[in-house]
């Protein structure tokens, strides 16, 4: 008999709730032509666990915050060029974990 549980992380990410902040992101990002121009691995946009970071066909990379999971990732990736701005959202904002 096997009993493996397999968890598929879309799912479990769709049980979480975000509230957006609407005009008061969280994360920004700094200067765009740093991670245009001064950036060639663009970490950001494969390590973020909610996608939040995209590699756009220009070579610029955008950020939306809707979904942030709140792990600091991208701010501990971008050490190299200081180039992310990342506060904790305002109380009642931003990720509310939901297990199950």
């Amino acid at each position: 008999m096997n009993n493996t549980i397999t968890a598929n992380i879309d799912e479990k990410l769709f049980q979480n709730r975000y509230r957006v902040d609407v005009g008061r992101p969280h994360v920004r990002i700094k200067d765009v032509d740093i991670c245009t121009n001064d950036c060639t691995e663009k970490s950001c946009t494969f390590v973020c666990p909610a996608s939040c970071y995209r590699n756009e066909n220009d070579g610029s990379v955008t950020l939306v915050t809707d979904g942030c999971l709140e792990c600091g990732s991208c701010r501990i990736l971008c050490t190299d060029h200081h180039n992310v701005e990342w506060a904790y959202p305002r109380g009642g904002y931003g990720i509310q974990f939901k297990f199950g």
